[in-house]
């Protein structure tokens, strides 16, 4: 079995897939990388996958597939994955290889001590094109440094400040057993990646070190703040069917119930704060919309959300009301850099 199961979701990626993977080969044969062209048309982004696999047959695979997005590729990645650890990289993303050889080595350790950990976190890097300063995303004053630990010894998240994809490896079989399923033709689905298996995780195990370099820069990138707002019904989707996945109150522990609130928090407001940037009377109807399925399908987290300070403020009435949201959202967009 392999220590580490990387699923590299390419769709017309040829440009960028080649640095992206050269920065996972440093694992040598304790990883897989499943190369997973969601059917690529406008490049040779095929080829290079299977001329991945062919040059290091024991270490990458590459899988073809029709174009289903990149939750589908992420499932299909998944399904092929063989190791004890899973982890996604984008394939205009990559990893920092000295920092990537210490997680593995952990990894290692957990295996050949038989020592139980759901799920490990990094710290990540926006590498923003043309930034002379690149944000870190850190968590070590949220978490404790090189130890294992459970919810319960997490200190507050502060706004902003989540688990992303970028930042996790799960232990594969946990998602197996937990039924992540990823919808088809959908953008954004990181978010039920990371935030589904939470309920089922226990031991948790954090190392300071910034291991995924998450570039943002591209005209066409999903993140780019024109094309998510072009996307605000996919937004709006995963929102919901992260709403639908369970009742954070029904989740025991009180410091993860709180986080997965917040996390549900954070989906509202950013597709509010779309549909307000959109200047678009369609789309400030979707948002009521989404208000409104969310006080239908769970009152008390409608209750808990609209009537916090991001909610208030996301719900502010007239001219005036959005314009107070959307310096907010400027002003987090300068701190953390994240379009």
């Amino acid at each position: 079995m392999k220590v580490l199961s990387i699923a590299v979701p390419c769709f017309n990626s040829a440009a960028y897939m080649r640095k992206c993977i050269d920065s996972l080969l440093v694992g040598k044969e304790d990883v897989e990388i499943l190369i997973v062209n969601d059917g690529s048309s406008k490049d040779n982004t095929a080829e290079i996958a299977d001329e991945y696999e062919k040059k290091y047959p024991n270490i990458c695979k590459a899988i073809h597939k029709e174009n289903g997005g990149h939750g589908d590729a992420v499932m299909f990645g998944l399904r092929a994955a063989t190791g004890e650890f899973f982890k996604v990289v984008d394939s205009d993303d990559y990893l920092d290889e000295k920092s990537f050889l210490e997680v593995l080595n952990k990894l290692k350790e957990f295996i050949r001590d038989k020592e139980n950990i759901d799920m490990l976190l990094c710290n990540f890097v926006y590498d923003k094109d043309g930034a002379k300063k690149k944000k870190v995303m850190t968590y070590k004053r949220n978490l404790p440094i090189n130890k294992k630990f459970e919810w319960e010894d997490i200190k507050p998240f502060h706004t902003g400040q989540y688990i992303l994809m970028h930042s996790v490896i799960y232990k594969r079989e946990l998602l197996i057993e937990n039924k992540l399923d990823l919808p088809k033709h959908t953008f954004y689905v990181d978010n039920i990646f990371v935030y589904q298996p939470l309920k089922a995780v226990k031991d948790i195990y954090y190392m300071d070190v910034n291991l995924y370099r998450y570039y943002i820069g591209r005209e066409d990138q999903s993140v780019n703040e024109q094309i998510m707002i072009g996307r605000i019904d996919q937004q709006i989707r995963v929102t919901k069917i992260m709403l639908d996945s369970f009742d954070p109150y029904d989740v025991a522990n009180k410091k993860l119930r709180k986080y997965l609130i917040s996390y549900l928090e954070i989906m509202m407001v950013i597709s509010s704060i779309l549909a307000i940037r959109s200047k678009s009377e369609e789309n400030m109807q979707k948002k009521k919309e989404l208000w409104d399925y969310l006080k239908d399908h769970n009152p008390r987290l409608y209750r808990r959300i609209r009537y916090g300070v991001l909610g208030q403020t996301m719900n502010l009435p007239g001219k005036v009301g959005k314009g107070i949201a959307v310096a907010g959202y400027k002003i987090a967009n300068k701190l953390y850099g994240f379009n």
